[in-house]
């Protein structure tokens, strides 16, 4: 494939099924050079143990990579009973072993039902959440432990796939904010032998499945213009919104952040369009007015 040499504006976003081993941000930069990409974020991080989907949001895309964060995840997950790590999986050191009881099926079911629905969990100190201005995990490789605040999370489904001895194959379908390392503790806790993930494999980010994502080889394989039609269009997240049309002269007016009436029977946040163009996010009133709120070029 031609070396590609000069950064380009591109707008979209890709579906990067992320491999074993790397950061989110490693992954994120591989394919921003692969795309000679200006600017590219992606939506929500994966350990470097975690594979899976990481949407990757290029030019204008990024405008909507704080909303996509929001996107409930689901995560096949592999969880090692018998051992606790310092990390919440086995990137870490073993810091506890304790011998694995014989569950039933149906013992196993009972306990994952304790964490199916509204729960309150403790993030893990391994994370990139910040107390006094330093992210968490710095304090954890100085050997300092910080008391976390509980935060209000949803699990919505909570699956058992598979059962062995010294693991159990679950399926998670979660709220944003959730993390599956501190789940696969808790259960190891209720079960009294503790747990680890042991395999991480995130599914499913918002409407976008991993059927959809490529990794990394198989983007290398495609030319600049395939590379370019792998893109999912600005708008694809934002479809549950109602959409609203607009006039060349309205569509000037918007542009220059001007508010103005407009006669839809919506209110709230809406997708605004000239024609097929997509323009950006807008604000539909109560008064009846139409107001810009986050502007989109998609032609720069």
């Amino acid at each position: 494939m031609n070396q590609r040499h000069s950064r380009r504006n591109i707008h979209g976003i890709l579906l990067l099924d992320k491999r074993l081993g790397i950061s989110s941000n490693r992954a994120l930069q591989e394919v921003k050079r692969l795309f000679n990409a200006n600017k590219a974020g992606h939506t929500g991080s994966l350990d470097p143990l975690a594979t899976g989907l990481l949407p990757i949001c290029f030019g204008e895309a990024t405008k909507i990579s704080g909303l996509m964060l929001d996107d409930n995840k689901r995560y096949k997950v592999i969880v090692q009973l018998g051992i606790k790590t310092d990390t919440g999986d086995l990137e870490g050191s073993i810091i506890e072993t304790r011998p694995v009881p014989d569950f039933t099926v149906e013992e196993i079911k009972a306990i994952l039902e304790k964490f199916t629905g509204e729960i309150d969990q403790v993030p893990p100190m391994y994370s990139a959440l910040k107390q006094n201005g330093k992210k968490l995990y710095e304090l954890a490789r100085d050997g300092i432990t910080v008391e976390r605040k509980a935060r209000h999370i949803t699990i919505f489904e909570l699956k058992l796939l598979n059962t062995q001895k010294d693991s159990l194959e679950l399926e998670v379908h979660c709220s944003k904010g959730t993390y599956i390392r501190s789940l696969a503790e808790d259960i190891g806790e209720e079960l009294g032998c503790g747990a680890t993930v042991q395999v991480l494999r995130r599914m499913q980010a918002g409407q976008f499945h991993i059927d959809l994502a490529m990794t990394l080889e198989q983007l290398q394989e495609l030319d600049s213009q395939q590379l370019l039609n792998t893109l999912i269009a600005v708008d694809t997240p934002l479809q549950t919104m109602p959409a609203v049309y607009l006039n060349g002269q309205q569509a000037a007016a918007i542009k220059f952040g001007q508010i103005f009436d407009f006669d839809e029977n919506v209110r709230g946040s809406v997708r605004m369009y000239e024609t097929t163009e997509f323009l950006g996010l807008g604000e539909m009133r109560l008064d009846g007015k139409l107001a810009p709120k986050k502007l989109f070029n998609l032609n720069i």
